[in-house]
């Protein structure tokens, strides 16, 4: 009998379009993992077990099936988004548990193109932090599960890379799909605005937020990001040259990044030289007020997300967090200081079509109760991990995690892919060149 774990997205569709496997046994041989694996990893809040089957079932009989571009795909859904059914909890023991009567947009259009839901993943509190622990479940690595999967996307990915299902969906308001991807050893994307519908929360943190793909191969992401975004999933173009510059210097002041990380940007930049591309050493234009930037949205973003909710109920951190984040709401609103930060950007990617940086600064924080202890510790655990990715949920410009080397404990090291409003096709296409040069291991080995 053909397994159906550890194939691709790609791969479990066109076996199902072409009748060689039923949406029941791909969907049964997922659920059958995660019963045994889960309780390791901790990706799933809710496991849709029954419910899942009966979709697998109901999709079988779907006329055209054969058309279907995630026909009988097991995907997760991260616990911030809407499944119909299903209560959203977000982390947290103050929101209410009411089944959702209807899918959000981005749920629909996947299980529109086929996919079953199989389950909602954890998050941290109000999806806040980048380690994902609270009351509701602790995410792990599943290449190191002493580790944190990372956040807030952290059960998304724990599920995908334990191989639990080929896909995920999560989001990213301050990096929270391309963090744990890098921790996970998974290809992510982060769209630019307005490619997929948002709808995160209470404003998307101030339109900084954006839903995404996680993945185990570039080719998923690129198809996931075409249901998501309601296009035809182009194929691959050929390669085209490309000026791609090269930054290891950390975004925020103060905060270093790690010889792993740094060593990993340097050798995807030999590959890529060695590819046809022109690559040069080259530092974008940071500012140096981007550290109490990044803070006043963050901070501001869970202000509003945390209005109506019982505070009797919510974290300490989430508190202090979002009293810090009232003070910044009527400044943060304006958009005047995201707009100026676009502005001082825009030459340095009029020079360069791609930025490459490492993804994060060092390893993921170990998997402790984070959601016990204060602010302040889980700030800095945050912002010394991953200073890399704010700057480009301020800009609102695509961003991509791409799995490259590994680090010393052998989970995986990963770099960080950036490009201008509307480059998602060329960042996919570099890194669909790292993968073919320097091809990872997919999942990670827990049996």
């Amino acid at each position: 009998m053909t397994s159906w774990v550890g194939r691709t997205a790609a791969e479990i569709a066109a076996a199902v379009r072409e009748k060689r496997a039923t949406p029941r046994e791909v969907v049964a041989e997922h659920l059958d993992r995660i019963e045994r694996l889960d309780g390791r990893v901790g990706a799933f809040r809710v496991v849709r077990a029954e419910a899942a089957l009966a979709e697998a079932d109901e999709l079988a009989s779907r006329d055209d099936l054969a058309e279907l571009p995630l026909a009988g795909v097991p995907v997760a859904v991260k616990d911030n988004l809407a499944v119909r059914g299903e209560s959203n909890r977000v982390g947290s023991a103050a929101t209410p548990d009411t089944p959702a009567t209807e899918d959000h947009i981005t749920v629909a259009r996947l299980r529109a193109a086929g996919a079953v839901v199989v389950g909602l993943t954890n998050v941290p509190e109000l999806c806040i932090f980048g380690t994902t622990e609270g009351v509701h479940g602790t995410a792990r690595n599943p290449w190191d599960p002493t580790r944190t999967a990372g956040g807030s996307s952290g059960g998304s990915a724990a599920a995908v890379a334990a191989g639990l299902v080929p896909i995920a969906l999560g989001n990213d308001g301050m990096g929270s799909l391309r963090i744990p991807a890098a921790n996970c050893g998974l290809v992510t994307i982060k769209p630019g605005h307005g490619v997929v519908p948002a709808g995160i929360g209470d404003g998307d943190w101030f339109g900084m937020s954006e839903n995404g793909p996680l993945a185990t191969s570039v080719e998923d992401v690129r198809l996931m990001l075409s249901v998501l975004a309601d296009t035809e999933a182009a194929a691959p173009s050929e390669p085209a040259m490309r000026k791609i510059a090269v930054s290891l210097r950390s975004p925020l002041a103060g905060v270093t990044i790690s010889k792993p990380y740094t060593a990993a940007a340097r050798d995807a930049a030999a590959v890529l030289i060695k590819a046809g591309h022109q690559v040069r050493r080259a530092d974008p234009p940071y500012p140096l007020s981007l550290s109490t930037m990044s803070l006043a949205h963050w901070t501001a973003g869970t202000a509003v997300d945390a209005q109506g909710l019982d505070p009797r109920l919510l974290t300490r951190r989430t508190r202090v967090h979002a009293t810090i984040g009232r003070r910044f709401l009527s400044s943060v609103r304006t958009g005047d200081s995201r707009e100026q930060l676009r502005r001082r950007m825009e030459p340095f990617f009029a020079e360069y079509d791609v930025l490459l940086t490492p993804a994060l600064a060092r390893r993921s924080p170990k998997s402790e109760a984070w959601h016990e202890r204060g602010w302040l510790a889980n700030v800095l655990a945050n912002t010394n991990y991953s200073p890399l990715t704010p700057p480009w949920n301020l800009t609102g410009w695509p961003a991509m995690s791409v799995p490259f080397g590994s680090l010393p404990s052998g989970a995986p090291c990963a770099v960080q892919l950036v490009g201008r409003p509307g480059s998602e096709a060329m960042l996919l296409e570099v890194a669909q060149q790292l993968e073919k040069l320097h091809p990872w291991q997919r999942t990670a080995p827990l049996e």
